[in-house]
């Protein structure tokens, strides 16, 4: 058996991975983070901010509470439509569930295990011997 032959045996087939960004208020945070972490998502960062319109804008837009939660989460690229779409009627139905989500690709991962982990990827690897 040829070097390159044993290598292809090895490989794992890559799924692309993004970063989903969504922002929504304070006080629906752990709801969307739950909600995105039953697409398989392993790896989910929440961060507390606040939004930047000034009062005028607030008021016009008439919105009060500008306290609020973006939640950093690495998804498989193959479940973005189906994640967005969730998003996009939860924002829409929940009362003062309103947010923005968007994403960005990822270009790279540092080592097997760790891309494994973000991809939510339990195939096993089979070691060179």
């Amino acid at each position: 058996m040829s070097q390159n032959s044993k290598k292809n045996t090895n490989k794992m087939t890559a799924e692309k991975l993004e970063l989903l960004v969504t922002i929504v208020g304070r006080n629906k945070a752990e709801f969307y983070i739950d909600l995105i972490q039953s697409f398989e998502v392993n790896l989910q960062a929440s961060v507390l901010s606040y939004g930047t319109a000034d009062a005028k804008m607030l008021q016009l837009l008439g919105l009060s509470n500008t306290e609020k939660s973006v939640i950093f989460s690495i998804i498989q690229a193959k479940k973005i439509p189906e994640v967005c779409a969730v998003l996009d009627e939860k924002f829409k139905t929940i009362k003062g569930g309103k947010g923005v989500a968007f994403t960005l690709p990822l270009t790279s991962v540092i080592g097997t295990l760790i891309y494994r982990f973000l991809s939510n990827n339990r195939t096993p690897v089979k070691e060179e011997k």
